[in-house]
């Protein structure tokens, strides 16, 4: 079983900066992956990034390349420039083997970290 807990987020105004957290706790998997989802309101749930388990070159989705920078070391997602449109509840996922942009084949979940960024 593994636990995930995010903190980190809170209210920022566009162009600024804000860095997540998960930690996790219980077993790790050699070959498994761990990213960041998010889900804005009435929206479904989006790809961030994502990072293996044994670290390497992370993964991200368009939106935020270059913004946004995913560091293994308790899975840091640092966020620059922020944007109004990246307002959203951010959640921490790992899954036990590989690695998607799929939110259903995440196996742990944490309960996620609101960022609202103003305009």
């Amino acid at each position: 079983q593994v636990q995930l807990v995010e903190s980190g987020g809170g209210l920022v105004q566009a162009g600024g900066s804000l860095k997540l957290s998960c930690a996790a706790s219980g077993r790790t998997f050699s070959s498994g992956a761990m990213a960041w989802f998010r889900q804005a309101p009435g929206k479904e749930r989006e790809f961030v990034g994502a990072i293996s388990w044994s670290g390497g070159v992370p993964v991200y989705a368009d939106s935020v390349r270059s913004r946004f920078t995913i560091s293994r070391d308790t899975v840091y997602l640092q966020m620059n420039n922020l944007k109004p449109e990246d307002t959203a509840v951010y959640y921490c996922a790992a899954v036990r083997a590989g690695w998607s942009k799929a939110w259903d084949l995440y196996d742990y979940w944490g309960r996620g970290t609101q960022v609202t960024v103003s305009s």
